[in-house]
Formats: structure tokens, sequence, C-alpha cells
């Protein structure tokens, strides 16, 4: 079961949160893109109020899930935007759907799999949260996310996420970590994709570097590196976030 709160009318808008994050994170954006769209958010399964009822899950298996809760909701052509671990979900979407998606979007993501060192840190991780459990490894997790000068000026924001992310179940936490390591390679599904595509990057991200980002360039229609931001960019940089993708989606009709 996909868990999920719609609002606004037009288009249909599908926004996806990232790894211990859930739906609500985009409040803000939300009730600003709904005077144009239907905006969708949902949690994935796993996190918020979306349960997984099993102990992994791959990429292909979310995306599969999501296929057929559109369906279920009548949801046709959509644009969809993913943040991190979200825009994963969105490209394994456009790999399923081509052509029925209109455009997608990575919101600090990547179409790269992870490299060996990341491979690495996804297992240290899996140790942590087995040994630890999922409290202690949100609270050093969130903050990083940051920039280190937005960790000051956003500190509420980031005890705010703290909290949403330590809801996230132990089993989900679990399941997609081995589903990000081992996720492939989809450089060709994006550079193949013939809807709209639009990329959001930080240039301080620590998670999504900015380098593994340019390279995503040459293959998309609209291009954005935000300064002074990480990986958080619709909270460390909302207004200029927010006019992005209302100006994506309008040049989409």
């Amino acid at each position: 079961m996909i868990n999920f709160v719609s609002n606004g009318q037009g288009n249909p808008l599908i926004l996806i949160h990232g790894f211990c994050e859930s739906k609500e994170m985009w409040i803000t954006f939300s009730e600003e893109l709904a005077k144009s769209h239907t905006v969708y958010c949902i949690d994935l399964p796993g996190f918020g109020e979306s349960p997984l009822r099993k102990d992994s899950i791959t990429l292909e298996e979310v995306a599969d899930m999501l296929h057929d809760w559109m369906e279920e909701n009548k949801i046709y052509h959509p644009t969809v935007i993913g943040h991190s671990l979200g825009g994963y979900v969105t490209l394994a979407l456009a790999e399923l759907m081509g052509n029925e998606l209109t455009a997608i979007g990575l919101f600090h993501s990547t179409a790269f799999p992870d490299d060996v060192e990341k491979k690495k840190t996804r297992n240290k991780t899996i140790t942590f949260i087995k040994k630890h459990g999922v409290d202690k490894f949100i609270d050093s997790f969130v903050p990083p996310l940051f920039s280190e000068q937005h960790r000051i000026t956003h500190n509420s924001k980031i005890e705010e996420l703290t909290a949403l992310g330590k809801k996230s179940s132990k089993k989900g936490v679990l399941a997609y970590l081995p589903a990000m390591r081992d996720r492939k390679d989809r450089m060709e599904v994006w550079k193949n994709f013939k809807g709209k595509k639009l990329m959001i990057a930080g240039v301080l991200d620590g998670a999504v570097k900015i380098e593994g980002s340019r390279m995503h360039k040459p293959h998309t229609d609209d291009y954005f590196e935000l300064q002074e931001v990480g990986h958080m960019g619709m909270f460390e940089a909302e207004k200029e976030t927010l006019k992005i993708l209302k100006d994506f989606l309008k040049k989409l009709g």
C-alpha cells in the first residue's frame, strides 16, 4: 500500500522523498505547486505511513509498486521528481514506463550507481544500524545533509527532519540500504528518456558529488547548480528551488 496525500488540480505531479524521509518534507512545495498541478506526495514503502511487508526490496520492485498505484488512482502521464533515493526510484520508473511519464527530475540525485567507496559506506551503515538502531544513525545522518553554513541557520529544520527520520522503520532502512548500494547504472535511461528532464544539484553536496552531477548536464533540458548548498536545496534554497520547479512545469504546458 502506498500512502499519499494529493492537493490541487491540473496535470499530475508526483514528488518522491529521499532516504529516511517522508511525504511531509514536500508540504511547502505542494501548497505552491498545487496552484497549477495535482500534486501527489507519497511515502515510499517502508517509510512514513507506507508499510514494507518484507525484509528486502529492489528499486525495480518499488517502481512496479508505484506503477500499480498510479493505475489504481488513474494517474496518467505524470511528471515525477525525486529527491536523492527518490531520484533513483524516478529513474527506475522511467525505465519501466518510458513515454508514459511526461517529464522527470533529479533533485540532488544521480543516474550513476554507487562507486566502491559509497558501497563501503552503505555496508558500514548497515552494520551500525543493526548494532545501534535507527535513532542513533539519524542523529548523525541528517545534519551533514546541509552545507556547513546552513546547519546553524536551518537548525530547526534539521531538528524537524531528524524527528521525522526517527519514525523510519528499522526494516525499511535496512531494506533500502542494499537496494541503493546495488542499484544499476541508469545513465542510458537518463540520456534516452524522451520527455523533459530537470536536474538540481548542490555545489557543496556531500552525498551526490557535484562532479558527477555535471556529467548529466549535456543530457539535461534544465540543469541548475545551487551555490553554498548541500543535499537539501528544498530547504537551504527554498525560494530558488521552488521557482526552478515552477518554471520547469510551466514549460511543460
